[in-house]
């Protein structure tokens, strides 16, 4: 006959034992996972305010050089000194992709980019289009595609005609 080997039995104290030591075994790997998704998070949140608190830094830096030149240029009082500040300004809100908002006279009047201040006539023999711009006040800016400020216009109103009745003769 084969012996067979027979283990002896662990006691129920024994797998009470290996439960409760597996059981802590995956309680502390959850507190560690919970802890790393916490320190995850703010370090994530942290992030973001530091990005968001510092978004500005290039543009800022870019318009440096504007102040300085603005500054110099009013010291000496030099005209072409004010225009090359333009330029430099331009130029740094180019590279932020900040962008002129101009329309033009006959352009229709867009209530998303343009704030219509004065709805006007024409001036006498010209026909304009209601709801195109007359004149530009001041110009509006965009960033990328967002509106920054809208361009203030005056619009041209429509003709208002005469009251007349189509049968004034039949009484």
């Amino acid at each position: 006959m084969q012996e067979e080997s027979v283990q002896p039995e662990k006691s129920l104290e024994e797998l009470l034992a290996e439960t409760q030591a597996k059981l802590e075994e995956q309680r502390e790997a959850m507190l560690r996972t919970a802890a790393d998704a916490d320190n995850t998070r703010k370090r994530a949140q942290a992030e973001a305010a530091a990005s968001q608190k510092y978004a500005i830094e290039r543009f800022a830096e870019s318009l440096l050089p504007v102040m300085d030149s603005l500054q110099a240029a009013l010291q000496s009082k030099d005209v072409s000194g004010v225009e090359l500040t333009l330029r430099q300004l331009k130029s740094a809100l180019e590279k932020a992709a900040v962008r002129e908002l101009d329309p033009k006279p006959g352009e229709r009047f867009d209530p998303h980019r343009h704030q219509a201040m004065a709805a006007v006539e024409p001036p006498p023999g010209e026909t304009r289009e209601p709801n195109t711009v007359v004149a530009v006040m001041q110009k509006g800016y965009l960033l990328h595609d967002r509106v920054l400020r809208p361009a203030l216009v005056t619009v041209a109103k429509a003709l208002e005609k005469q009251a007349t009745t189509p049968n004034s003769d039949s009484d």
